[in-house]
C-alpha cells in the first residue's frame, strides 16, 4: 500500500517545497557551472528507471570536454575540475534530480539510476533492482556508497526492494544527511566515481529473461523464474526500442502489447544503445 500511493505523495510533500526553498542555491550553483566549466550547464543522459524504462536523468555538470591528441574525451579522472570534485562530493551535482522526482521519473529514495548499458549484464537477482523506482538517494548510498563493490551495492538494493517501507524510507533520508557532510564513499581509489560494471563474476553471461512483473493479467502480480527468450527479427527489436526511447510509447505499453517481459525488453534496449552510433551515447556517470 505504501509503495503504490504513500511512496508517491512523500515524494511530492519534500520535493515540492525543497525545490522552492532551493531554487537561490539552484541559480548560483548553475552560474558558477557555466562560469568555470561552460556550456551546456546541465548534464543529460539517458538512464534506466522502473522495469527499465528509459529517462533523461538531470545534474549539474562537473566535467570539463578537455580531449587528447585524436579528439576522443579524456577519462572522467582526468577531467574533473576540483570545482567539480567538490559539487560531487558535497552532491550538490545531484539537486536538479529533484525535477525528476517531481516529474515521478524518480524518487526520494530507491537504487541509484545506472547506465543502460549495464541492464544486459545484470543476475536474475540483480535485475530486480529494476522493480523499484530509482532514487536520489539509497539503501546502499548510506551503508558505503561508492566505498563498496559492484555486487555489494546490488545487494543492498535488492533488500531495499524486498523490505521498503514508510519507516525506512525516513530512516535513509535522516541518514543520508551525515553521509553528504562526511562526504564518505565518493570515488574508489583511482577513479572519479566507480570501475566499469562488467557483469558478475559468477554471471559471465546475460541473464535469462525474467518475467519482473507480469502485465498479461494487468495487476502488476509478481512473477520470478527464467523463461526462454523467443526469436524476433532485429529490425522489429529495433523498432520496439526506438518508440521508447522516443517516447512514442511507454515500456509498459510496449510489454503489454508485443507480450514482453520488462527484463526482456531491457535487455534489447541495452544491445540498441550499446551498439548505436555515437549520437545515441554520452558521457557516463554513476
Amino acid at each position: 500500500m505504501y509503495y503504490r500511493f504513500g511512496k508517491r505523495l512523500l515524494d511530492l510533500t519534500i520535493t515540492i517545497p525543497a525545490l522552492i526553498f532551493l531554487s537561490p542555491v539552484l541559480a548560483v550553483i548553475a552560474l558558477l557551472v557555466q562560469l568555470k566549466l561552460g556550456a551546456p550547464v546541465i548534464f543529460r543522459q539517458q538512464r534506466p528507471g522502473q522495469y527499465g524504462q528509459p529517462f533523461t536523468i538531470l545534474k549539474f555538470r562537473t566535467l570539463t570536454n578537455a580531449r587528447d591528441a585524436e579528439g576522443q574525451l579524456l577519462p572522467d579522472a582526468e577531467r574533473l575540475t576540483p570545482f567539480g570534485r567538490f559539487l560531487r562530493q558535497s552532491s550538490l551535482d545531484e539537486l536538479p534530480e529533484l525535477i525528476n522526482i517531481v516529474k515521478g521519473e524518480m524518487s526520494l529514495v530507491g537504487p541509484r539510476p545506472l547506465l543502460m548499458v549495464y541492464l544486459n549484464k545484470y543476475s536474475d537477482r540483480q535485475m530486480r533492482r529494476q522493480e523499484a523506482q530509482p532514487g536520489l538517494t539509497g539503501w546502499a548510498q548510506i551503508n558505503g556508497r561508492n566505498g563498496l563493490t559492484w555486487e555489494e551495492k546490488f545487494n543492498l538494493d535488492v533488500w531495499y526492494v524486498e523490505h521498503c517501507s514508510l519507516l525506512l524510507d525516513l530512516k535513509i533520508m535522516g541518514l543520508t544527511l551525515g553521509k553528504v557532510l562526511n562526504r564518505a564513499g565518493i570515488n574508489q581509489p583511482g577513479h572519479a566515481t566507480m570501475v566499469v560494471f562488467q557483469g558478475s563474476p559468477n554471471n559471465s553471461q546475460p541473464a535469462a529473461p525474467t518475467e519482473v512483473v507480469a502485465y498479461a493479467n494487468g495487476n502488476g502480480a509478481a512473477h520470478n523464474g527464467p523463461t526462454p527468450e523467443p526469436s524476433f527479427k532485429p529490425e522489429f527489436k529495433a523498432k520496439v526500442v526506438i518508440d521508447v526511447l522516443s517516447g512514442v510509447k511507454s515500456a509498459m505499453e510496449s510489454c503489454r502489447e508485443y507480450n514482453l517481459s520488462p527484463q526482456l525488453l531491457a535487455k534489447w534496449q541495452a544491445d540498441f544503445l550499446e551498439n548505436a552510433p555515437k549520437a545515441f551515447q554520452s558521457e557516463s556517470r554513476s
